[in-house]
């Protein structure tokens, strides 16, 4: 199927969903997080690391990351949160830290986002892994998100070794048929009831 018709559908799927469903899979994907990939067992060690992960869009009912940025400040010390600001110019992000202390304000889209300012940036080839967001994605790694490309862009800018973890609500698709060369592939995805794994990253 391809990428339109699964973004419609997706969109349509995600919207039927009632609130206290959209936090039971949340839920269960945080959980799958630190229980699924041997990834934060590595994390919890001095060296550290460092995560980008999207805010979400509540209202929207995209997957609550907060679940997973707060086990993160919690538990792993070491591990440095980062998040994005969204240029609509360019359609590419920069990064900044992410604390407990950061001020955040919603964009155009209702996303929060830190403010330049006040938080440190971060480069693309200082981040270690991505939790991605998407509407859908197929058995070989490919996802469909908004179409603006933000995060193949971003994905692209990052070292080779870099982990793209895509957060899912639902399960895969078999295939999306329109994949385009510019399209990065996720070394693995989270759904709810399993962990996804594709290609040789782990």
């Amino acid at each position: 199927m391809k990428k339109a018709e699964l973004r419609q559908q997706f969109l349509s799927q995600r919207r039927a969903l009632t609130t206290d469903e959209v936090a039971r899979r949340s839920e269960s994907i945080a959980n799958q997080v630190f229980q699924g990939i041997p990834l934060f067992a590595q994390l919890s060690t001095a060296r550290g690391g460092v995560i980008h992960i999207f805010l979400p869009i509540l209202r929207q009912k995209e997957v609550d990351t907060w679940l997973i940025i707060h086990r993160l400040w919690r538990d792993f010390p070491a591990v440095r949160v980062t998040t994005s600001i969204s240029d609509t110019d360019t359609n590419q992000l920069t990064h900044y830290l992410l604390t407990s202390e950061t001020r955040l304000i919603e964009n155009r889209w209702g996303i929060p986002e830190p403010q330049p300012d006040e938080n440190l940036r971060i480069d693309s080839d200082q981040i270690d892994t991505v939790l991605v967001p998407l509407l859908a994605f197929d058995r070989q790694g490919h996802r469909v998100g908004y179409g603006k490309g933000y995060y193949d862009r971003f994905l692209a800018d990052c070292r080779p070794d870099c982990l793209a973890i895509g957060l899912s609500l639902f399960k895969p698709v078999d295939l999306i048929t329109d994949v385009e060369p510019t399209d990065v592939a996720l070394s693995s995805c989270i759904s709810p009831d399993t962990v996804w794994l594709f290609g040789n990253r782990y």
